[in-house]
């Protein structure tokens, strides 16, 4: 750790913190000279090695993540031209799959028509390792692909655990108010819970914390709403 890392540690004066003097106390310690994302990490109560615990899901956070998206979209035809008209970045289907094939990956989210998906599928070795696959149950495999576009747009963002059963993922930047990483925290952990798989015993959140990119994290503890 660097020295000031250390001091940010050094300043944290409570073993947790209540979600919004969480948030406070982050961005009073925060000391990175950039905009850094601010995450949250979620120790869940489940047994990552079993597939029917596996959680995994998405959320349209009220106030966006700060992030630019950008947005590739195969498909054919009426669907090509509704992805153009929501404002999708790429838009193409065996040109974009050559694209992808020759490396390129400049991009955040892949949506894909029924149609065509059965031809998509073939990169799931390029898109798999990357989350980039389109995915039906997350509903980037859709014919509705306006719809799709404008959701990304604004903010919707995916969860899954990893193989420690935690699940990582950014409610905004270090800029955005107090107010608002609070609002979307909840929205996070809200769509979190919705997703607590019927075989997982016990308490399903564990621990949670937040951090800035180059911040220490601070422990939360969630409030008689959100304990699960």
């Amino acid at each position: 750790m660097g020295k000031k890392h250390v001091n940010a540690r050094e300043k944290m004066d409570k073993q947790s913190y209540s979600l919004h003097d969480g948030i406070s106390k982050l961005k009073e310690l925060a000391y990175a000279k950039f905009d850094e994302s601010v995450d949250v990490s979620v120790g869940l109560g489940i047994d990552a090695t079993k597939s029917d615990q596996v959680v995994r899901g998405s959320v349209t956070l009220p106030h966006g993540n700060g992030r630019t998206v950008k947005i590739a979209v195969f498909a054919k035809g009426e669907y090509a031209q509704a992805a153009r008209d929501a404002g999708a970045d790429y838009v193409g289907f065996e040109d974009l799959m050559e694209k992808v094939e020759s490396g390129w990956l400049d991009f955040n989210y892949a949506i894909a028509t029924p149609d065509v998906m059965g031809q998509v599928g073939k990169l799931a070795k390029i898109l798999g390792p990357k989350g980039l696959l389109p995915n039906k149950k997350l509903g980037t495999v859709t014919f509705e692909t306006g719809d799709a576009v404008k959701e990304l747009k604004s903010g919707r963002s995916f969860f899954k655990n990893d193989k420690g059963g935690s699940v990582h993922f950014s409610i905004g930047k270090r800029s955005f108010d107090v107010n608002k990483l609070a609002e979307n925290f909840t929205a996070f952990i809200k769509s979190l819970i919705a997703q607590r798989p019927a075989t997982a015993k016990g308490r399903f959140l564990r621990k949670v914390v937040v951090s800035s990119t180059m911040g220490v994290g601070i422990p939360v503890a969630l409030d008689d709403e959100l304990k699960v």
